[in-house]
């Protein structure tokens, strides 16, 4: 297979490409990233002498039509991601989200190329504590541009799909962890402060619920999908991880061997989602995956090592992402 990868140095992204050129060698992938703050070609470094890279902008339409062109399948990874980004600026959310995915769109259905769309199980909004997991047909809701930006992307796919015939397939999954997650985000974060002998920042009270998959999981459920997945069916990928917040902080400062309420409430996100949860029966029964990481204490404590060891990698960023959440108004609460 001659494989597009697009977001190929972004988090999840990365770690498919390692996945893929480790376990099918057969596969030839073209990594497609506008390398914008969360794309890191160090996350590539093991395999860039297996690969093809294109630093390039998925909303680029020539240069998406060459690439598309000469490839089997599309697997699309790039977005812009963080929530709290989107709500100081919206517009690149817009930009990628939507405009990135419409260009391939029309590539893909020009040279009628197999197509994944990665997604989110945040475009379906936030739960009630005793709510039903979300599945396949939950309405969408979205709360921030992010998620908003995400929706719209997941309805491009399907209509596409349904009006012009595109061999498509969507997921969307649920709270990623593991290794090359980019600093800002909820559990590198707290990690790479205490290695700094800083504490943990916690929005709120810590009472939102997510649902944890290691991006090991993920990446293999992506494949499953791409392989045997049905033509405009959307799975939903999650390992039945709902643990809150400050469970997960107490968790983490567990293993620094620090005191379980080391930690600093901090300002709450406008409008944050208050618990997500999937339902991945479909994925189960249909396609019979199933996660490796079942326990999140070994996956979490396995993350851990992996950023005490690879510092190199994120020391660069860690400075930056804590300025840029001061420069948002993030305050620490009673102090």
């Amino acid at each position: 297979m001659r494989l597009l990868v697009t977001g190929g140095a972004g988090f999840i992204g990365a770690n498919f490409v390692r996945h893929t050129v480790a376990d099918r060698p057969d596969t030839t992938v073209t990594v497609l990233d506008a390398l914008t703050y969360a794309g890191n070609r160090d996350s590539l470094a093991e395999v860039a002498d297996r690969i093809d890279f294109v630093h390039g902008d998925i909303a680029d339409l020539d240069l998406v039509d060459e690439l598309v062109s000469g490839v089997d399948a599309v697997v699309h990874f790039a977005a812009e991601s963080h929530n709290d980004n989107s709500l100081a600026e919206p517009w690149p959310f817009v930009q990628t989200n939507i405009v990135g995915t419409y260009s391939l769109l029309q590539a893909v259905r020009r040279y009628d190329v197999r197509y994944h769309h990665v997604s989110t199980d945040e475009v379906y909004g936030d739960l009630e504590p005793d709510a039903p997991a979300f599945t396949e047909d939950s309405p969408y809701n979205p709360s921030s541009p992010y998620s908003a930006t995400k929706a719209s992307s997941d309805l491009l796919v399907r209509a596409w799909t349904r009006s012009f015939g595109l061999r498509a397939t969507l997921s969307n999954c649920s709270n990623n962890y593991g290794p090359y997650q980019h600093v800002e985000k909820f559990i590198p974060r707290q990690i790479t402060n205490l290695i700094d002998g800083a504490r943990p920042r916690l929005y709120g009270a810590g009472d939102q619920v997510r649902d944890w998959i290691h991006v090991d999981d993920h990446n293999r459920a992506v494949w499953d999908v791409l392989e045997r997945g049905r033509t405009g069916q959307t799975y939903l990928i999650g390992a039945e991880g709902e643990l809150d917040n400050k469970t997960v902080v107490r968790m983490i400062l567990a293993a620094f061997g620090r005191d379980e309420d080391d930690f600093d409430h901090v300002t709450d996100r406008p409008g944050h989602d208050r618990r997500y949860a999937i339902d991945a029966t479909l994925l189960r029964t249909e396609l019979g995956w199933a996660p490796h990481y079942r326990d999140f204490a070994a996956g979490l404590a396995a993350t851990v090592r992996w950023y005490r060891d690879n510092e190199s990698w994120w020391r660069p960023y860690k400075a930056g992402a804590e300025s840029a959440y001061a420069a948002a108004g993030e305050q620490t609460l009673g102090s």
